[in-house]
């Protein structure tokens, strides 16, 4: 593989969690070389990438800038980014207690949104008995964290430091899949979680992560 790009990210068309990289990676001006693996094939899994990623999950990145420097989980990413590369902190922290924040939300993404959620997809498309109250449990969830979060944003436009920083930007892709599996087009998500929608709107639409939204989606619907 040619490195003429700064990374290499290992992702997936449909894997929120590898989205979450590009996002971020496309903000700061960082080029990068995506592989979209195939895990009907199990690419995942080959021992290839298992040298670099021994969990056996999207995504990971090299960084070619640093060495060829290895990296997996989604939010270990993108604090690593940002402590590297954004040094303007354009979409970081910078005291101590703001840090502290930016940590928590990631922690709550990464503990409570995206397993939540990912569940609710598992038990929906891909367990092969139908577990209806499964479903409802992680539907019942998908809803409790969106509460969570419109409860905060409610009294502020942002998770942390008064702009948008990662903690912000790790939601968005799981969002995504709420809105379009979970919840559905007919659900009332602007008139139930109001603050969630006008926070994940101003996100969704700035023109680099736009782009890679429409990337994702035209990589769908193929």
């Amino acid at each position: 593989m040619s490195h003429g790009k700064q990374f290499t990210l290992y992702t997936h068309a449909a894997g929120p969690n590898g989205w979450k990289v590009a996002y971020l990676l496309v903000e700061l001006g960082l080029t990068y070389e995506p592989v979209f693996f195939d895990f009907a094939k199990k690419d995942q899994k080959s021992p290839e990438y298992l040298k670099l990623n021994p969990n056996g999950r999207i995504p990971a990145i090299i960084d070619h800038g640093n060495n060829d420097f290895v990296l997996w989980e989604s939010n270990a990413i993108l604090l690593y980014i940002v402590e590297k590369y954004d040094k303007e902190h354009k979409f970081s922290a910078v005291t101590d207690a703001d840090k502290a924040y930016q940590n928590q939300w990631l922690s709550f993404q990464a503990s409570g949104q995206g397993p939540y959620f990912g569940q609710f997809t598992w038990f929906h498309f891909y367990h092969p008995e139908k577990v209806s109250s499964a479903e409802e449990r992680y539907k019942g969830e998908t809803e409790r964290v969106f509460g969570v979060l419109d409860a905060v944003l409610s009294k502020q436009e942002w998770l942390v430091a008064g702009k948008m920083t990662i903690s912000d930007m790790s939601f968005i892709s799981w969002n995504l899949v709420a809105f379009q599996v979970i919840l559905g087009d007919d659900y009332p998500f602007a008139e139930k979680f109001p603050a969630v929608y006008k926070w994940h709107n101003a996100m969704a639409e700035r023109p680099a992560i736009k782009a890679c939204i429409e990337q994702r989606a035209s990589m769908m619907s193929h």
